[in-house]
C-alpha cells in the first residue's frame, strides 16, 4: 500500500503500536507541552480534544486492525456532518478531576514524561492534566467513552482556529474494546479510519468549498481549497477536513514519517457551507 510504514504489524499488533506512540511523544517537544506558539493571537477560548486509538473491524469479517475513532456532528449542531475529536471547553469540575489523574497510580502517572515534566515545568503539567481531564468528560458526554477504558499516550501540538477564537489541545489516548457507545444529541454515529487507509496518500483530494458572502467565513474569494481524506466506511463516503484534519495528518507525521499529499493535482471535492453549517446549533464539538 502506497504511503504505508514497513512495520505493518503495528496496524494489527496494539502493544507495538502503543509503545511506538508512547516514545515518540514522550520526548521533547511533545512533553514540554505547551510551548509558545507565534500563530496563536491572545484572548482566544482554551478547549481539549481526545484523539482515539483503538482495534476495530473496518469491514464485515475483517480483522480488527488499529484506527482512529471520530464522531460525526449531528443536524442538531454547528458544522452537521462533520467528523471532529470528542472534545469541548474546560468546565470547573475538570480541575478536580485533574487532580484525581495526577495521583500516583493513574493514568497521567503511568505516562513516561509525567515525571520530567511535573518536576521542570510543574505549571504545564497541571495545565496537561486539565486538558485530559476535560478530553475524558467531553468524550464521556458525548459518545460514552468508558474513562476507566482509555491509556494516555501523550499530547500533540495544539491547533489555533482564528474563525472561533479557540486554541484546541489535543490529547491522545488509547480506547480498549468498547462494543456498544451511548450517543449524545451532538453527535450522529461513530466512525472510524483504520491506520492503513489514513496512510495512504490515493485517498486524499482537495475540498473546494464556496459560502455566502454574508457568513464572512473568512475566504480569500468566491471559494477556497482544503485538504481532504475520503474514505468508505460502511458503505458510506465520510470525508475530513479542517482543524481534525490538521490534527490527525500532524500525528501520522509525527509516528510514521507520512505527509498528506499537496493539494495540486488531487481529486476535487465541491462543498458549500450555508447558514445552517455555520451557525446552527449551540454546543458542538471543538473545531471543524
Amino acid at each position: 500500500m502506497r504511503g504505508a510504514p514497513k512495520e505493518l504489524e503495528l496496524f494489527f499488533d496494539s502493544i507495538a503500536l502503543r509503545k511506538r506512540v508512547l516514545e515518540v511523544l514522550s520526548k521533547e517537544p511533545c512533553y514540554g507541552f505547551p510551548s509558545p506558539d507565534p500563530n496563536c493571537g491572545h484572548g482566544e477560548r482554551t478547549a481539549s480534544v481526545l484523539l482515539l486509538l483503538g482495534h476495530f473491524s473496518p469491514a464485515k469479517d475483517a480483522l480488527p486492525e488499529a484506527g482512529i475513532i471520530l464522531n460525526k456532528r449531528s443536524e442538531k449542531v454547528r458544522q452537521p456532518g462533520d467528523l471532529c475529536c470528542p472534545g469541548g471547553g474546560v468546565e470547573k469540575l475538570d480541575y478536580l478531576f485533574a487532580r484525581l489523574l495526577a495521583l500516583r497510580g493513574s493514568t497521567l502517572s503511568k505516562w513516561p514524561a509525567w515525571g520530567r515534566l511535573k518536576a521542570a515545568h510543574p505549571e504545564r503539567a497541571a495545565f496537561l492534566s486539565v486538558m485530559y481531564a476535560t478530553g475524558l468528560r467531553e468524550s464521556w458526554e458525548e459518545m460514552g467513552a468508558n474513562p476507566f477504558g482509555l491509556t494516555f499516550l501523550g499530547p500533540l501540538p495544539r491547533q489555533c482556529l482564528t474563525m472561533y477564537r479557540q486554541t484546541i489541545h489535543p490529547m491522545v489516548a488509547w480506547m480498549s474494546a468498547q462494543k456498544r457507545f451511548r450517543l449524545s444529541s451532538e453527535v450522529e454515529r461513530i466512525v472510524g479510519f483504520p491506520l492503513r487507509a489514513l496512510l495512504d496518500p490515493g485517498n486524499y483530494a482537495c475540498y473546494r468549498l464556496t459560502a455566502p458572502p454574508h457568513l464572512n467565513w473568512g475566504f480569500k474569494g468566491e471559494s477556497e481549497d482544503f485538504p481532504c481524506f475520503v474514505h468508505s466506511v460502511d458503505g458510506r463516503r465520510e470525508l475530513l477536513w479542517g482543524a481534525t484534519f490538521k490534527i490527525v495528518t500532524r500525528f501520522l507525521e509525527l509516528i510514521f514519517g507520512f505527509k498528506a499529499p499537496a493539494l495540486t493535482g488531487l481529486p476535487l471535492i465541491s462543498g458549500r457551507l450555508d447558514e445552517n453549517y455555520v451557525n446552527g446549533g449551540n454546543r458542538n464539538c471543538a473545531g471543524p
